[in-house]
């Protein structure tokens, strides 16, 4: 096992009231990237919640062809891993092959299961054999019972690290919601419990562009209700995408939260888990009533 992943994963899970794994979605540039780093650290260290900064270095999974992607392993990984250097953080990013994740693993500190990928035995295998963080995003087509497998073909793998994260269950066509009960069940998986409170609101393949072709679109007005919703319910961490200027940004915008309104919603967070009690379980009395 990895002993620097170890006593991070140790630390994570012994986070109050919770972790964070928040960045913009896709690296955009170096100096972007730097400077998103660098603001959200200060946040994070302000209000006291642990920080993961997360970017992708490859979006390979968009609806449409003409999506930004990113600047690929070699360059994305390099950047990242100025990121950790340069303001003493862990990162985390996602993989989707499972020859990525050798690389991946000498970089990244969590490596992010994409959901479209949760079952993939290889691929969680690959990954696993890093003996980094293995967070594994549940996929919008399963019930949250299916990740206690996937979790599992991690730990026989051989490695004890893994979370999972709900992300929303498709709805129809073009839209996700949300189910509460998720962050409960997720518990049976016996591992920490994200939220991502961003991807969740997607509409996938929702929004139509100019010249052709779609992209997602999102309801980013309603972050602050999951993630609300989330920290009551008692998760271990919020994973939240951030951006300083997501109606420009090349991925995702609709669903980027503004780096300007974060600390505010951090400090709301915060204050909401401190007086939940959702990390524990309701002692429900069947006993009768007497007078």
């Amino acid at each position: 096992m990895d002993a620097s992943s170890v006593a991070l994963f140790g630390q994570l899970k012994a986070a109050q009231p919770f972790f964070l794994l928040a960045g913009p979605n896709v690296i955009e540039s170096e100096e972007h990237v730097m400077k998103m780093a660098k603001h959200i650290k200060a946040i994070t260290t302000k209000v006291g919640v642990p920080l993961v900064f997360k970017s992708s270095f490859d979006k390979a999974n968009r609806t449409s062809s003409k999506s930004f992607r990113g600047p690929g392993l070699e360059e994305g990984l390099k950047i990242l891993e100025k990121v950790k250097t340069a303001y003493d953080i862990p990162v985390v990013t996602d993989v989707h092959e499972s020859w990525q994740c050798e690389a991946v693993g000498r970089v990244a500190d969590i490596i992010q299961i994409p959901a479209f990928l949760c079952r993939q035995t290889d691929l969680l295998v690959a990954a696993a054999k890093t003996g980094k963080i293995i967070n594994i995003k549940k996929g919008q087509f399963c019930a949250p019972s299916v990740m206690a497998n996937s979790a599992e073909k991690i730990r026989l793998a051989g490695n004890q690290n893994v979370m999972v994260c709900e992300r929303g269950t498709m709805f129809g066509y073009n839209d996700l919601i949300v189910d509460p009960r998720n962050f409960e069940w997720l518990r049976e998986a016996n591992c920490p419990v994200v939220a991502d409170v961003t991807h969740a609101l997607q509409q996938p393949a929702g929004k139509k562009l100019d010249g052709g072709g779609v992209a997602s679109g999102g309801l980013r007005e309603l972050i602050p209700c999951i993630a609300r919703t989330a920290v009551a319910v008692g998760v271990d961490g919020i994973f939240m995408e951030v951006h300083d200027d997501p109606v420009n940004s090349p991925c995702d915008g609709p669903t980027q939260w503004p780096l300007r309104n974060l600390e505010e919603l951090l400090e709301e967070l915060i204050a909401i888990a401190r007086v939940t009690k959702g990390k524990k379980p309701f002692n429900i009395d069947l006993t009768p009533f007497k007078e």
